[in-house]
């Protein structure tokens, strides 16, 4: 089974990459982050087309998570259990989303960004993390993948210059801990050791071109889908301008191969 996240900076602009990508790649599952729709936004026929379900949870202009599975879309989640909120009225946001495809319960989350260290939004990220790792304890009594945009660069090879990034969210010791406690309960990040490099480059003075990028995008499996991991990749081809149709979204989407 091929699973893919990718952080697609809107949906309904990146659509027709969306299907070319999934189409190109033999996609079985894909998650997605920050789609910016609600389900009626976004035009989905062409998904539909290639044989895939499409679950998405999203409020509209921002956040947003969704998947796209043609090996079944099944016991739909929309939040976590003990999930925090945001905003007023303060509320869950559309940050994260369940379902059972092919055997594997697939979470496709966006953690929020925290903006500023000592911001509330930085407090309401590491809380989003805590609770997150309350809730996804039990889950690994079943095969079980945590994927998507972490917004944590867990290591300082993440990060294209250190020195940018000091005093500066998802750096710091705290964003960093509540990352390694999934792994201390048992997760296993399965890409870095097939595929190196950054996931994500700012839109800004050509940061791409430049290769000045974090690695923020990564799955985490349970030891039973660990197990089955025998390769990882990122597409680097989607987030380069010259490539594909239309703009590109600022994330290169990780794929990972399992052994059926």
């Amino acid at each position: 089974m091929r699973i893919a996240t990718w952080n697609v900076n809107s949906l309904r602009a990146r659509i027709g990459r969306v299907e070319a990508f999934v189409e190109r790649h033999e996609i079985d599952v894909l998650a997605m982050q920050e789609v910016k729709a609600t389900y009626d936004q976004v035009p989905l026929m062409g998904l539909a087309g290639l044989g895939y379900e499409v679950a998405v949870c999203g409020a509209g202009q921002w956040n947003g998570v969704a998947i796209a599975s043609r090996v079944g879309l099944d016991d739909i989640s929309e939040g976590f259990p003990g999930q925090p909120g945001w905003g007023e009225p303060v509320a869950p946001e559309a940050r994260a989303m369940g379902a059972t495809c092919g055997g594997v319960r697939v979470w496709s989350l966006y953690v929020p960004n925290g903006r500023k260290v000592h911001d509330a939004h930085y407090t309401y990220k590491l809380e989003w993390m805590a609770r997150l790792r309350e809730a996804a304890k039990p889950w690994l009594s079943e095969p079980t993948v945590l994927v998507g945009d972490w917004n944590v660069c867990p290591t300082d090879d993440d990060v294209f210059d250190m020195a940018q990034f000091r005093n500066s969210t998802h750096v710091t010791p705290e964003e960093r801990a509540a990352f390694a406690a999934l792994l201390d309960d048992g997760y296993t990040e399965v890409t870095r050791e097939f595929a190196p490099g950054y996931t994500y480059w700012d839109y800004y003075r050509q940061r791409f071109e430049r290769d000045r990028g974090l690695k923020i995008d990564f799955v985490l499996a349970d030891p039973t889908v660990a197990s089955r991991v025998v390769g990882a990749s990122i597409d680097r081809d989607e987030r380069d301008p010259a490539q594909g149709e239309g703009a590109p979204s600022d994330h290169a989407p990780v794929i990972v191969d399992l052994r059926d």
